[in-house]
């Protein structure tokens, strides 16, 4: 199992540029921290594979073995299924909402051109952007400035870490590695 000491240090950045607030307000729970565990299926290393039945994104190191990471996922309607690649990695990644984020929340209409990266960032410290047959599909793997999100289906359609756990997954993340978005139904 991953300490809170192995995520300070290989997520400090990540976490001396949240708020102050943030930081004292919520302390991860020990259950969300990332663990080593067994997998089903011997994936082969490098995979990212999805299950939103309970939240877990496992990142496989292959011989039936994956760090597991607990994340937030999509709202009903909004979660796509799929395989996909890491078609590009970006740390403190600018965020535009789309034009149906917008359409489902006017609030966004002001962040339409854009909002630069930062603690603030609804992207968080990193982000995976996920790729099919070579074009973005705007979905992401990211992190977020709000940790008591995760475990929770919640997003507008991208999954989403605490933000010491993305910089963790994202430094383990090969270019184009596989990532499949397992049903909502199945399990990974």
């Amino acid at each position: 199992m991953y300490t809170r000491r192995t995520f300070l240090a290989s997520g400090g950045a990540a976490l001396a540029a949240t708020p102050a607030f943030a930081r004292e307000s919520y302390t991860v729970p020990e259950t969300h921290m990332p663990k080593r565990v067994r997998v089903s299926r011997d994936y082969p290393a490098g995979q990212i594979h999805v299950d939103p039945n309970r939240y877990y994104l496992y990142l496989t190191e292959g011989e039936g073995k994956a760090i597991r990471y607990v994340v937030g996922v999509a709202r009903d309607g909004l979660y796509e299924a799929g395989e996909f690649t890491v078609g590009r990695k970006v740390e403190w990644p600018s965020w535009t909402p789309t034009a149906s984020m917008i359409e489902r929340d006017p609030s966004y209409a002001k962040y339409e051109d854009g909002m630069p990266g930062g603690p603030d960032n609804p992207l968080g410290a990193r982000a995976l952007y996920l790729f099919r047959n070579g074009h973005d599909t705007a979905l992401r793997i990211h992190g977020t400035p709000k940790p008591w999100t995760v475990a929770q289906s919640i997003s507008n359609g991208c999954v989403r870490l605490v933000n010491s756990h993305v910089v963790h997954l994202f430094e383990r993340t090969p270019m184009d590695a596989k990532v499949v978005l397992h049903d909502k139904t199945t399990a990974a």
